[in-house]
């Protein structure tokens, strides 16, 4: 079995060289950079599994790395490590394009299980090709592209994004005010109903009767993607 190959990109070396070691000991292959400019380099011109990612590095930030591999089509999973804890600083972290972020100071034990994750998700979600997939729904983040068995979706901008955030966290639960900081950034004081009315515009164009329904409501909560029974 190949080894999953982690890209642990921090400027701190002790701290990078006790994360390699520890993932190296359960079965990663792990690769080190200290900058964003050698991160990226190795982001374009090699596979990875997983980026573990620093928000604070030398030469720019961690958020820049991402937004910049998202802009560039690069669809590699990236767990953030960020010494921040507000609400507005994680939505941005999310909103750069990190599938998940683990707040300084960690366990490792805490790192791991991350990482484990992550990867399992990614195993299940993820083809070669940069598609995502739950079920029958694939979805392409770089061109945008929808598709549900062979049945091209057309989406609004903001239906895709709201579409694509469930998809980045499949069969886990998205709470509401979560959803529209991601969406419409933590200011937003809007009508939280403009949520459900997206909602009811994907499902339309995503679940035709007699097809599995793909938005789950979880009452009091918010939304999961998931297969669900046929409407």
């Amino acid at each position: 079995m190949t080894m999953p190959r982690l890209l642990i990109v921090d400027d701190d070396p002790e701290l990078g060289q006790f994360l390699s070691t520890e993932l190296d000991v359960e079965g990663y292959s792990c690769t080190l950079a200290s900058n964003g400019q050698q991160a990226l380099g190795l982001i374009r011109n090699q596979r990875w599994d997983l980026v573990v990612l620093d928000w604070t590095l030398p030469d720019f930030s961690g958020l820049e790395v991402c937004r910049r591999m998202r802009q560039g089509g690069i669809t590699t999973p990236v767990l953030m490590l960020t010494g921040r804890d507000e609400v507005r600083e994680r939505v941005e972290a999310l909103d750069s394009g990190a599938d998940d972020f683990l707040t300084k100071p960690f366990s490792i034990e805490e790192l791991l299980a991350r990482v484990r994750a992550r990867l399992r998700r990614t195993n299940l979600n993820t083809q070669d090709d940069g598609w995502l997939r739950l079920a029958d729904l694939a979805v392409n983040p770089a061109s945008r592209e929808v598709m549900r068995g062979e049945q091209e979706i057309h989406l609004t901008a903001k239906e895709f994004d709201l579409l694509l955030h469930l998809l980045r966290h499949p069969n886990e639960v998205q709470e509401r005010r979560s959803i529209l900081d991601a969406l419409w950034g933590v200011d937003w004081d809007g009508d939280d109903n403009l949520l459900d009315v997206y909602v009811r515009y994907l499902r339309k164009k995503m679940e035709p009767p007699g097809q599995p329904t793909l938005i789950q409501t979880v009452r009091g909560v918010g939304f999961m993607l998931k297969e669900g029974p046929a409407k």
